[in-house]
């Protein structure tokens, strides 16, 4: 509450000047009410009383502090006002969406201007009793975004803009978690009577509205606009993909799977690939929106499910965990007469027992199915689920092979008790036969790579420790009989299937599935290999990659740069602080002694600035670093020396300009300049670097950095940086 303002607690006499003379009292329970004369007020007052004796202890209370009470005005009903107002406070100043009309959209109906203009000092004062520590006009997420996107002359915002940019972070229109939003872009476009011209997306919007229609998902929208996601740099991230994905394309090996007739009839040259992090960013490119069915790509998910309601102990009781070494569909068990894992038929066909027999044993075959596609449909995120019911009649048609399985698993007592065999392999050809697409997929990969939790709604659907499970299940099983050459080129956990699928799931990062109709002579997607062979490749994605010394893969986890700041940062703080022994450790790991800040100031500036000589030595006679190089204002090490008054690093330096002007190149080696990844990388922006060599100048300029012409003698130089430093800020 407010500072000063008594309350029942503490008891305060509430008495002016004028009641301590006449009051009229009432004990209850050691409690004296004093009710005031009707000229000053007709609140109640408590007072402290003594139970015993029934008096009134006033001594303890001075007129000076009955004064001060009553000059700031702490009577009772100015104390009620108060609260009221405080409460007032925690209400929202947009009630409930409500349009007032069609230019203050989403303001409630009750607030004219004279209410707003009360609500607004009150949001003051509660802003400077909140946060007297930060500026008051400080500004929230929805004005910076505003303000980013806002157009100068208009003063108005594209949304269509808006949602380009929402768009390049990788949250979509269609994205659950921003339905508000477009729900209230439909709202305001209703209210604009439909607008010629616009829709309700590419309608401009004034700063108040579009507060009141981000404000449900501003959370989402700031942390994407932030770069706060596991691919903080997913515009570049895609851009990869794509390249992968069009080298992917030209591979024409192959061939379609043709036991069923509906196998055969797709194309081969259908190609796609979709992404799904776990932080919801999506990306597809090509035929991701093509349906094909399933087909082993479900043995992992009825797996789960079976591990959610079972636990594992009740399941790998019937079934191993073991990679069989033989073909995925062999008359074949394990030494203690189960199938090998729930990867190969045998083990899907006895997982699916389970779900018939002792997850839901009173629910009939169709129930079972739609019980199973629920599951599914929660994994998605509510993408497109179906079932082909043409490939379940192909597949019970064509399915002696299973069928033989499942006789010899009866035989040998592998199913448990009451399992009706026709009802088992009728669900395990309906979970084959389930359609999707690209789309879904991703996201259902996305979930296993979130611990269970769907990445787009947000829901638990399974426990870590399924998931975790059936990873490891994947790892080792997950591509018939090319698992063990999987899990050694990729090192991720993977489930193919003959329809032309390859769901592969990255841990914590992100879910990915691509498909192409094409398999392999061990069945699996010819396209759908080489991608995962090449993304490895590319990013440091393989579960035994090195994150901490590997140079030559990019890591889309970090921010653009981040490591290579982070080295420069190192490097200058080690010089500007005097650390011969860190400057040592980054010479001896091959580090570019000569990378400098944004201004252009390398470490030998900051050990000149400080009247750090050792360093100075070390740089300049161990690591051969330039003596000469200028930062943006033009400024040489030695000049740093002299503006600090360090006279030992001046005459040091001016010593080893004489010596390395008078001796031959040879005797002088160029420093360690060894370039990683992250420096090639950046070597490519040369348009916004400035040159740092002793022969230029970058001067800042409003084009950016212009050089001038090349100086012939150090006394030139000097007038060089006489005339430059006109440009330093603050001169």
């Amino acid at each position: 509450m407010f500072k000063g303002v008594p309350t029942l607690a503490n008891l305060n006499l509430r008495l002016l000047k004028s009641q301590v003379k006449t009051p009229r009292l009432t004990l209850v329970n050691g409690l004296v009410l004093v009710r005031r004369n009707k000229a000053t007020a007709t609140s109640l007052d408590i007072a402290d009383a003594d139970p015993k004796t029934d008096q009134i202890n006033l001594d303890v209370y001075s007129q000076e502090d009955l004064l001060k009470r009553a000059r700031f005005g702490h009577t009772g009903k100015q104390v009620q006002k108060k609260i009221a107002s405080e409460k007032k406070l925690r209400t929202p100043p947009l009630l409930d969406l409500v349009f007032a009309n069609r230019k203050l959209s989403f303001y409630d109906p009750s607030s004219g201007p004279k209410q707003r203009e009360e609500h607004a000092k009150l949001e003051q004062r509660r802003n400077y009793s909140m946060r007297p520590h930060r500026e008051q006009e400080q500004r929230n997420a929805e004005d910076v975004l505003f303000d980013m996107f806002a157009s100068e002359e208009t003063g108005l915002i594209s949304m269509g803009k808006f949602l380009a940019g929402l768009k390049t972070t990788g949250i979509r229109r269609t994205d659950p978690r921003v339905r508000e939003l477009m729900d209230n872009l439909k709202k305001v476009h209703k209210l604009n009577n439909y607008e010629t011209g616009s829709s309700a997306e590419t309608q401009h919007l004034n700063r108040e509205t579009f507060k009141a229609v981000v404000s449900p998902n501003i959370v989402l929208i700031a942390k994407a606009f932030r770069q706060q996601f596991v691919i903080p740099d997913f515009s570049s991230f895609t851009k990869d993909i794509e390249e992968i994905y069009c080298n992917c394309k030209s591979n024409t090996l192959g061939k379609l799977a043709d036991y069923i007739p509906q196998l055969a009839r797709y194309s081969p040259n259908f190609w796609g690939v979709s992404i799904c992090t776990v932080d919801g960013q999506r990306f597809s490119i090509g035929d991701v929106d093509e349906p094909f069915t399933l087909q082993s790509c479900s043995k992992p998910l009825t797996y789960a499910i079976a591990l959610e309601k079972l636990g594992p102990k009740v399941v790998h009781s019937f079934v191993g965990q073991e990679p069989s070494g033989r073909n995925f569909n062999e008359l074949v068990l394990d030494q203690n007469k189960k199938p090998h894992n729930p990867m190969i038929n045998a083990g899907a066909i006895l997982t699916c027992s389970l779900m018939n027999a002792l997850v839901k044993p009173d629910m009939t075959s169709a129930e079972i199915f739609d019980y199973t596609m629920s599951w599914f449909k929660r994994l998605s995120g509510g993408e497109y689920i179906g079932f082909n019911n043409a490939v379940f009649l192909s597949e019970r048609e064509a399915a002696d092979r299973n069928y033989a399985l499942g006789f010899y698993m009866r035989e040998n007592k592998c199913f448990p008790k009451r399992t009706n065999l026709k009802e088992v392999m009728d669900y395990y050809f309906q979970c084959c036969s389930m359609e999707t697409n690209c789309e879904a997929m991703s996201v259902i990969a996305a979930s296993l790579a979130n611990g269970g939790i769907c990445p787009t709604t947000e829901e638990k659907v399974f426990r870590p420790e399924v998931i975790r499970d059936v990873l490891s299940i994947m790892h080792s099983c997950g591509t018939y009989d090319y698992s063990g050459q999987f899990a050694f080129k990729v090192g991720l956990p993977a489930k193919s299937g003959v329809s032309g699928g390859m769901m592969l799931v990255i841990p914590n990062v992100m879910g990915i599935f691509a498909w192409s109709p094409p398999l392999d002579d061990l069945g699996n997607t010819v396209r759908g290999l080489q991608f995962c062979e090449e993304l490895v490749n590319m990013f440091n994605f393989h579960r035994y990659d090195n994150l901490k010394h590997l140079s030559n893969k990019k890591d889309p986890r970090k921010h653009r740069y981040e490591t290579k700041g982070l080295s420069i940062v190192n490097l200058l703080f080690s010089a500007a602080s005097g650390d011969v022994t860190a400057l040592r450790r980054h010479r001896l790991s091959g580090m570019d002694i000569t990378l400098a800040d944004y201004d252009g100031r390398t470490a030998l500036h900051l050990a000149a600035s400080e009247g750090h000589l050792e360093c100075v030595k070390f740089l300049l006679e161990q690591c051969h670093v330039p003596h000469n190089p200028k930062d943006r204002w033009g400024n040489l090490p030695v000049d740093e020396a002299e503006n600090f008054n360090h006279s030992d690093v001046v005459e040091y330096l001016k010593s080893w300009a004489e010596k390395v002007k008078d001796a031959p190149e040879e005797c002088f080696p160029e420093a360690v300049t060894t370039k990683t990844a992250a420096d090639e990388e950046i070597s490519t922006d040369t348009v916004t670097t400035p040159d740092r060599s002793g022969n230029t100048s970058p001067v800042p300029s409003e084009a950016g950095f212009r050089s001038p012409s090349p100086v012939s003698s150090e006394s030139d130089s000097t007038a060089s940086v006489a005339s430059v430093d006109k440009t330093k800020p603050g001169l």
